[in-house]
This record gives structure tokens, C-alpha cells and sequence, in this order.
């Protein structure tokens, strides 16, 4: 098998090195996994994004890292990929998964790399962030970049639902619930209490709304990211897909009123820039989505903030 395949015809993300956390990966600059995970489906037929990791990997193999509209920058140029394979999930066993979920990040949070993790469901989120926060020293900021709150006590009894994770995460003492940032929320498939949760906890909620209004993008995400970083470690960013309205998210749910591709895309460098410790980008439905558009939008959204990174570096 070539060495950046990871099974079947399967290559490694933008064609990177198939890598493992048992060997020397010094000459990695940035890692990616992916987490193969669907627990509790929360409607009908959006199903499938267990598939996610998978899709993303093959359509990146088209692109290279060049991005003329960002000051010609090219991100493989300043960065070495190395792809991680993914995690071992337990389809049947959400606990287990959880906890597989939690021991591999925390492996990859140890290298001191630039990490990307690929949904899967946004259930993910919660064990990736909980093996961060025992990392740093300090307390960990998060901006959520979503259509959905996402907290909701529990789904039918599962508390590590796709639409549980911040719930989790409110409870957890080393994430700052101030420093938490949902970001793009809009649309009625949120319920009154899951914004109200967000107000008790003191979480800041910047709507869609907020977000299209904004006169200066790169403002507004300066705002958001100091309300993230204020007495925090590290700032983590979690994009799930449906932030995006459904004319760039075919494959998603039918959220309309989201992001543009370019509203997010711009949101993202602009908190690279600022400087995030990794990202997360989740619920990505191959099977609803006959041309891929969604996920080949991932390997912009990358991209863009690896490009912001590399701004980051720099500035330090």
C-alpha cells in the first residue's frame, strides 16, 4: 500500500504522510485524525457523517495548499502534514467511544502540533476538548461556530448526543463557560431553553444576524476571540456544518439563513490569526450530498486557517 494511503484508495489528507504517534513525527508541522462517529441521529434521514473523514480525504486530493486570494500564500510550503488514521470507535458503545476519543486526542495534544480533527458527529467535541483542558495549565476558550447551541442536557437518555456536547462541556471545571463563543446560531431548530442554558452559564451568543450585519468581519472575529482567550490557555475552534446556510451545505440539514462560504471562510483565518491550539470541523453527510460540495468545502476551511496560523507564527 502507498505510504500516503490509510486503506482501500483512501490518501492521506492533501496528500500528506500516513503517520502514527508510536514514531517520530518532529518533521510534522500539522495532524490530522479523523473520528468515525455517529451516535443518537436527531432527525430522520441526515445520517451517514460517520462517513465524513473519509469523503473529506478523498476529495483533498485534488487541491493543492496555494491560496492566490491570501496574498499568494501556500500552506504546504510552511507545513508538513501528517495523517493520524482514525480513531478506533465502538459503534455500539458511546461510553467506550468517548473515552477512545478522549486518550487519542489527548496523545496528539502532547506532540505540541497543530491539530485537525474530522467528524463525525459534533459529539466528538466534548472528549477532544476535555483531553485539551488537562493538557494546559490554565482554562480553555472555545468558539463555536454552529447553526445549533448544541447543549442540550441529554438526547433520549444520551448525554454524548450531537447535540449534547456544550452541555458537557459547560460542566467541566477547566473550560471557561465565559470564554465560550457560539458564533452563526440561528434558524428554529433551536429550542428556548438551549439559549437561555447559554445565558446562565454565561456563554456570549453572536447570531447570524450580528454576523451579516457587521460592517468589518475581521472586527467582529476579534471580538469573539478576545471573549474566548480572556484568562484562558488555549482557544480551541469547532465548526460544525451547518453554519453554512444550505446553498453552500448541500448535504447538510436544511438550515437556511446560515454563513456564507466566504463569511466563514473569512471568520476562520481571522481566528487563526489570532491564534486557536486546533480545530475540529464535524457532521460533513456524504450520502445526502450527490457531488461532495460539502466536503470538499472542508479542505478550504483548513486551508484558511492554517494560512491564518502560519500569519500567527510570524507575528509571535
Amino acid at each position: 500500500m502507498s505510504q500516503n494511503k490509510l486503506y482501500g484508495n483512501t490518501p492521506c489528507f492533501l496528500n500528506g504522510k500516513k503517520v502514527s504517534l508510536d514514531e517520530d513525527i518532529a518533521d510534522r508541522d500539522v495532524l490530522i485524525y479523523g473520528v468515525p462517529w455517529e451516535g443518537a441521529v436527531t432527525w430522520g434521514d441526515y445520517t451517514g457523517c460517520e462517513l465524513g473523514p473519509k469523503a473529506i480525504r478523498l476529495n483533498s486530493a485534488r487541491y493543492t495548499g496555494y491560496l492566490p486570494e491570501l496574498d499568494e500564500i501556500d500552506v504546504l510550503s510552511h507545513y508538513k502534514f501528517g495523517d493520524l488514521g482514525d480513531v478506533d470507535v465502538v459503534p455500539a458503545d458511546t461510553i467506550e467511544t468517548m473515552q477512545r476519543i478522549k486518550d487519542f486526542a489527548a496523545g496528539v495534544w502532547k506532540t505540541g502540533k497543530f491539530p485537525v480533527a474530522f467528524g463525525g458527529d459534533h459529539g466528538i467535541t466534548y472528549p477532544i476538548v476535555k483531553a485539551l483542558s488537562e493538557e494546559v495549565s490554565g482554562k480553555v476558550g472555545i468558539i463555536h461556530l454552529d447553526a445549533h447551541y448544541d447543549n442540550y442536557k441529554e438526547y433520549e437518555g444520551d448525554l454524548y448526543a450531537r447535540s449534547t456536547p456544550f452541555h458537557r462541556i459547560y460542566e467541566s471545571e477547566s473550560v471557561r463557560n465565559e470564554g465560550i463563543v457560539h458564533m452563526g446560531i440561528h434558524g428554529p431548530r433551536n429550542a428556548p431553553e438551549t439559549g437561555k442554558y447559554a445565558k446562565e452559564v454565561g456563554a456570549t451568543t453572536i447570531s447570524v444576524r450580528e454576523v451579516r450585519k457587521a460592517k468589518d468581519l475581521a472586527a467582529l472575529a476579534k471580538q469573539a476571540y478576545q471573549i474566548a482567550s480572556e484568562g484562558t490557555e488555549a482557544v480551541y475552534l469547532s465548526i460544525c456544518s451547518d453554519v453554512l446556510d444550505f446553498a453552500f451545505n448541500p448535504g447538510g440539514p436544511v438550515d437556511g439563513n446560515g454563513l456564507t462560504s466566504y463569511e466563514l471562510l473569512e471568520l476562520v483565518h481571522e481566528f487563526a490569526k489570532l491564534g486557536i491550539r486546533g480545530m475540529d470541523y464535524v457532521e460533513v453527510y456524504p450520502q445526502q450530498d450527490t457531488n461532495d460540495n460539502s466536503s470538499h468545502f472542508v479542505t478550504y476551511a483548513v486551508l484558511y486557517a492554517l494560512a491564518g496560523n502560519i500569519l500567527h507564527e510570524k507575528s509571535e
